[in-house]
């Protein structure tokens, strides 16, 4: 087998400096996606210039060179090496002019945003206002985006929740009691549904099912009737009441013992998982070759095997449900 050898890429754009910045919380593989547009555009000749502390950030002007060693050794590492913030200056007409006047003064030819839906309202916003080509990199836990079959941060999220789900069942069956644990996910339940189903809980909650908490004491009392020790209940912060709203409930109606564990913002840290540094790796790579293209206003991601590009406001516009047959599996192998 012959080993391929790297072609470089067309740039119609011309593009011979870009911008990246990380954006909104924290997501394990962000360190990925920057070191691969990083490394990616060194090796098209193009120059990269580091954002720090995202929108808010530009908006103060805080810019710096960027190069091939600046981010070794940085793929395993969780968090952002730009760091982050949120920024209500950006979020005014005047605070996107001066961050565009930051970029024409560093004479950037377009902006690499790694974030979720707020950052890509950010850059968006930019685009549309200051004509400044702007490509999003989905990077948010909560799988949320419209557009990918995953964000980046995602899998290594689930690991973390799962990990710790694999422990409160072994205290939880030890001492016969019934754990409500809520995971993170605000709008959506793809972080609640996979460790429901990875961890096999007796129930899952999740924002976009409506369905009341009795289905919880009916699912413990159904657990109890079968001689099951104990309980794992998984439910998603975005569930009306959350967690402690079941566990009150179970508690209430059935007196059984019943604890909650809300893992927070655990989920967002650690060593991004292999998965994630692959897919932030493909996606920072292929957002650097969007902008060579001419490319602007989309996000970059991962679809049917390849690369796809989907318009910004329509990450946010349109909905990305959970998996309805993974919902299903939930429910019959809970049993």
């Amino acid at each position: 087998m012959t080993e391929p050898t790297p072609t470089h890429h067309p740039n119609p754009a011309g593009i011979r400096r870009i911008a990246v910045l990380t954006s909104g919380g924290d997501a394990p593989g962000m360190n990925a996606a920057i070191r691969a547009v990083v490394r990616t555009a060194t090796f098209e000749g193009i120059e990269v210039v580091g954002v720090r502390r995202g929108f808010s950030g530009l908006h103060r002007g805080e810019l710096q060179l960027l190069g091939a060693r600046d981010v070794a050794n940085t793929i395993q590492r969780g968090g952002t090496i730009l760091l982050t913030a949120r920024s209500h200056t950006w979020r005014t007409p005047e605070g996107r002019e001066r961050g565009a006047r930051h970029l024409r003064e560093w004479n950037v030819d377009g902006l690499i945003v790694i974030g979720g839906d707020g950052s890509f309202h950010g850059g968006h916003f930019l685009q549309q206002e200051h004509g400044v080509p702007v490509i999003g990199v989905p990077g948010t836990i909560d799988n949320d985006l419209y557009g990918t079959d995953h964000t980046i941060g995602y899998f290594t999220a689930v690991e973390t929740a799962l990990d710790a789900v694999d422990k409160l069942r072994d205290t939880g069956a030890s001492h016969e009691r019934i754990f409500v644990i809520e995971v993170m996910g605000r709008h959506a339940g793809h972080i609640a549904l996979d460790v429901a189903v990875a961890g096999g809980a007796e129930e899952v909650f999740i924002p976009e099912d409506g369905k009341p908490v009795s289905d919880a004491i009916a699912a413990v009392r159904d657990s109890v009737a079968k001689g099951k020790l104990g309980s794992i209940i998984i439910v998603a912060e975005g569930y009306p009441g959350g967690a402690q709203g079941v566990a009150d409930a179970i508690q209430a109606e059935t007196g059984y013992e019943t604890r909650v564990s809300i893992l927070g913002h655990i989920q967002r840290g650690g060593s991004p998982v292999s998965s994630d540094r692959i897919l932030a790796s493909r996606l920072g790579e292929a957002s650097v070759y969007a902008l060579m293209e001419g490319r602007s206003d989309v996000m970059v991601g991962r679809g049917a095997g390849g690369i796809t590009y989907t318009p910004l406001h329509e990450t946010w516009e349109k909905r990305k449900d959970v998996s309805r047959e993974l919902y299903r599996c939930a429910k019959t192998l809970s049993v």
